[in-house]
């Protein structure tokens, strides 16, 4: 039993029933919204079943997946990451609460654990045995490690410039990397194709209607945490548009099944160097493919190919989109560790970026609550973090000139 019942086009508005669509519109190309029997959901769901569920992962939200009930799921233990609050930061910056949710938690030290996970049971259901997917590097890392733990094989297709971490863990995962020498959306590109020749399941972003689903967990998870009330705003790095996309269905999913009473403003946030959706909301709503380059490789993507969906996350929710500098990036990698103690990627820097871009050019409403959306580990990326910090001191093993070489650390 699955309460999927089918699609939407994100573009031209047609539906179609579970069977008549696999990955894009079969008309138009457009990325395609997954539909669900939402009065079957709630009486399936509701907060006193959450309250007594002891499963403290994605799966506990299984009845607002496309997933049948018989289908195996990952072993690995993905979702429920850790909300800190940030009061020092909340008072330093007006707003009356700042969290921050952790998804460096997650099993592969990012966020896209909860799309990769759903991505396997997809293609379990579609009797696949290989998976493929276009990568920075997380999405990769997380679908290698889903197919490990359920014995698939993976096919990852990653821009050779991928932070060094990220090809060293889809390696050591098993899966079978294609380092292409171009840019992220020209490995995209070979890898729908590969996928096509070779009739590998394909869990690409912006392309596999159903990993809007698997990110939209967290928005489920977070509402929970929070005691269904859920923050005023929302920040997050935006790169192919999938996870802000995702977040809003997930808010407004709540919504629908009343267990919410109001929506967040979604606040994306991109680098200078690849914002073609942040220019579109803030221009006619039109996407212009532009070359990207930024520090921040997660996000760096020259042709977001679920736009649509981000943009209409940010215009539906009353939210904005945000552009920050490599430079303001590099320092929030910095300012988030020694104000919270949680160390992130530049992707996940971004949004802390964006907060206090828009700090700076809109004063925050004082009883504001905020909550940023921190996508992954800073391990995964080192080069860039050290360029956040300064050289270490060095000294020799002998202790008095040691002791004398610290007297400026020590007032």
């Amino acid at each position: 039993m699955t309460n999927f019942s089918g699609f939407k086009c994100l573009e031209c508005t047609r539906l179609f029933g579970v069977t008549e669509a696999q990955y894009v519109c079969p008309v138009c190309s457009g990325n395609l919204d997954v539909l669900y029997d939402y009065e079957n959901i709630g009486n399936q769901i509701s907060r006193a079943s959450l309250a007594v569920d002891p499963d403290l992962t994605i799966w506990r939200y299984r009845a607002l997946l496309p997933i049948q009930d018989a289908s195996p799921l990952p072993p690995l233990t993905v979702g429920w990451t850790p909300i800190y609050d940030c009061p020092r930061l909340a008072d330093t910056y007006g707003v009356k609460q700042l969290l921050v949710k952790d998804e460096g938690r997650n099993p592969t030290a990012s966020f896209k654990d909860r799309p990769g996970a759903l991505a396997v049971v997809k293609a379990w259901e579609a009797g696949a045995r290989v998976v493929t997917t276009a990568s920075s590097g997380n999405a990769g890392c997380a679908l290698a490690a889903m197919c490990a733990s359920v014995g698939m094989r993976s096919v990852v297709f990653v821009p050779s410039s991928a932070p060094p971490p990220k090809i060293a863990q889809l390696q050591i995962y098993g899966a079978q990397v294609v380092l292409v020498e171009g840019s992220y959306d020209e490995a995209f590109d070979l890898c729908l194709a590969a996928g096509s020749h070779y009739g590998w399941y394909q869990r690409s972003t912006g392309y596999n209607p159903f990993m809007a689903e698997g990110k939209k967990t967290a928005a489920l998870e977070l509402a929970e945490q929070m005691n269904w009330n859920v923050p005023d705003r929302v920040f997050v790095g935006v790169g192919d548009g999938n996870i802000i996309g995702g977040l809003w269905k997930g808010f407004n999913d709540l919504s629908r099944l009343h267990l919410i009473d109001h929506l967040p403003k979604m606040m994306g946030v991109q680098a200078e160097g690849a914002a073609a959706v942040v220019d579109a909301v803030a221009g006619d709503g039109i996407v212009r493919q532009r070359p990207a380059h930024t520090i921040a490789d997660s996000i760096n993507v020259a042709r977001p190919r679920d736009a649509t969906r981000a943009i209409r996350a940010i215009q539906e929710s009353g939210g904005s989109g945000i552009k920050v500098s490599d430079d303001e990036i590099i320092r929030s990698i910095a300012k988030v560790a020694r104000s919270t103690g949680v160390f992130v990627e530049p992707a996940a820097a971004a949004a802390f970026a964006g907060f206090v871009k828009h700090s700076e050019n809109e004063n925050f409403d004082p009883q504001e609550r905020v909550l940023l959306m921190l996508t992954g580990h800073g391990l995964k990326d080192t080069q860039a973090a050290r360029r956040a910090v300064s050289e270490p001191l060095r000294i020799g093993p002998d202790i008095e000139p040691g002791i004398s070489a610290l007297a400026d650390f020590a007032q």
